[in-house]
């Protein structure tokens, strides 16, 4: 939206914006802000910086050493139309108070790094990405955890379990169990949510592809964007989330990108498009190719593949996103790649035929990722892959083209390698098979210690250690 910290203060004085929020991710995919009144928000004073206490946040630094300074980015820059002043947004990378460095621990500085990284390879010098945005939207949304009291309830005028209320004549028109998919109005209540959710994101600058009711019945949605360079579509994975969920709760309903918030309906994934170019060229294509692949292609997907159990401890880091990945239905838990097979982990659009739009769409992943490092962990692998001139075929991962759920298909099944099935599994790769996030720098061996730590006890350990509500009718009377 803009060029320069000079070009943001003369915005500000003849747009009459009265605050500047700054906003910025912590290592585990949050978002935060701090906010300045617009007549203390001058191009020096963004330039200087904004001190923050990096200690209490999540991943950052410890209590002793956490003065941090933030500074935007101004391409970043967009009107928040959630604010009842005239507000104007932020997006900001992290550095050192002191030497004003990078902080290596900052999510764009990881993301850049990995693009620059890219660009000394020598085979491509940009990558574009689309990811896809699968989230529920509730009426009602309770939850309780407490040492005698465990509980969630949701409710969606939308789903199946409704048609029997009287007090809404319009709840006749309930959508049965993952039956909602490209569902239609009166079935498809939140068309125009979506839409100004839309809307929203144009005004900001966000290109959108198109949105949809996805398969879930009880309002399920998914939004689709214009593919884009790496950070940058980092950067446009918060701001949907963010202006997602504060669309909704302007219409007094909750937006959730959680992977598996209902039982026996479909979960919320965030597939990630992505392809290569080098000067502008297409690097993936090659008309001779399996599904028009080119050699690159392949080796980039068998990196994928290859480090795919480890990828998955940052593209699905939550405990809740292996309630997802679950055998036998579509969530892709098998590490094969195939043209427009929706149960393989890498899928090549069949509808991408042309040289410039030829890409492939990696599956598993969740929002619960930071979409920073997990595009960069992708990047990594990928680039890995490419170096060592990996051949998926000889290693086993496809092309595989049947519907491996079928019956006929189980020794074929058998063979083919899985994701994780735990978070606790998916960390314990990540530990053995890190060594290609380290390259150019772009992680680092404490990083990871720290996500591993992290996330092994304030997460899984967490949830391991309470009880389930269904174990109480499995083992109450035993």
């Amino acid at each position: 939206m803009f060029t320069d910290l000079k070009d943001i203060e003369r915005f500000i004085r003849e747009r009459g914006i009265k605050m500047v929020d700054l906003k910025f991710c912590n290592l585990f995919g949050g978002w935060h802000h701090i906010s300045l009144p617009a007549q203390h928000a001058t191009a020096q004073v963004l330039e200087a910086g904004i001190g923050f206490d990096s200690s209490s946040t999540p991943g950052f630094k410890e209590l002793q050493a956490g003065d941090m300074c933030l500074v935007p980015d101004p391409s970043t820059g967009f009107m928040d139309p959630f604010w009842d002043v005239p507000t104007l947004s932020l997006i900001c990378s992290i550095v050192e108070a002191d030497s004003r460095t990078p902080f290596y621990r900052d999510p764009r500085v990881i993301a850049r790094k990995a693009e620059e990284y890219l660009a000394g390879t020598g085979f491509a010098d940009e990558s574009k990405w689309g990811p896809e945005f699968e989230f529920y939207v509730f009426d009602a949304v309770t939850f309780q955890d407490c040492g005698n009291w465990s509980s969630y309830h949701i409710d969606s005028r939308e789903a199946g379990w409704n048609a029997h209320r009287e007090d809404d004549p319009g709840l006749g028109h309930v959508i049965r169990k993952q039956g909602g998919y490209h569902a239609i109005p009166p079935l498809d209540k939140y068309y125009n949510l979506r839409s100004e959710i839309t809307q929203h994101l144009e005004d900001a600058g966000v290109e959108v592809h198109y949105h949809h009711h996805e398969v879930g019945g009880p309002s399920q949605s998914e939004i689709e964007v214009i593919l884009g360079p790496l950070t940058r579509m980092g950067d446009v994975s918060m701001m949907i989330k963010y202006f997602v969920r504060m669309t909704a709760r302007q219409h007094n309903l909750s937006a959730t990108f959680m992977p598996k918030p209902l039982y026996q309906e479909a979960g919320s994934g965030m597939h990630f498009h992505q392809h290569l170019f080098r000067r502008g060229e297409p690097v993936f294509y090659d008309s001779k190719g399996y599904a028009g692949l080119s050699k690159t292609a392949l080796s980039y997907i068998a990196g994928i593949l290859h480090h795919g159990p480890a990828l998955l401890a940052l593209t699905n880091p939550s405990t809740n996103s292996y309630r997802r990945l679950v055998p036998g239905f579509e969530a892709p838990v098998n590490l094969f790649f195939s043209l427009a097979n929706r149960s393989a982990a890498i899928r090549v659009p069949k509808y991408t035929r042309d040289p410039m739009s030829k890409r492939i769409e990696f599956r598993p992943p969740d929002a619960t990722c930071n979409p920073y490092l997990a595009m960069a962990a992708m990047l990594l692998a990928g680039i890995d892959g490419v170096k060592k001139n990996m051949d998926p075929e000889s290693l086993g991962y496809g092309p595989f083209d049947q519907n491996l759920f079928a019956a006929e298909n189980e020794e074929l099944r058998r063979r083919i390698k899985h994701v994780p099935a735990s978070l606790e599994e998916a960390m314990e790769v990540l530990q053995a098979d890190h060594e290609f996030l380290l390259q150019g720098d772009v992680f680092r061996e404490d990083l990871i210690k720290t996500w591993i730590d992290y996330k092994m006890s304030k997460e899984f350990m967490e949830v391991r250690n309470r009880p389930h509500p269904f174990e109480f009718p499995l083992y109450y009377n035993v």
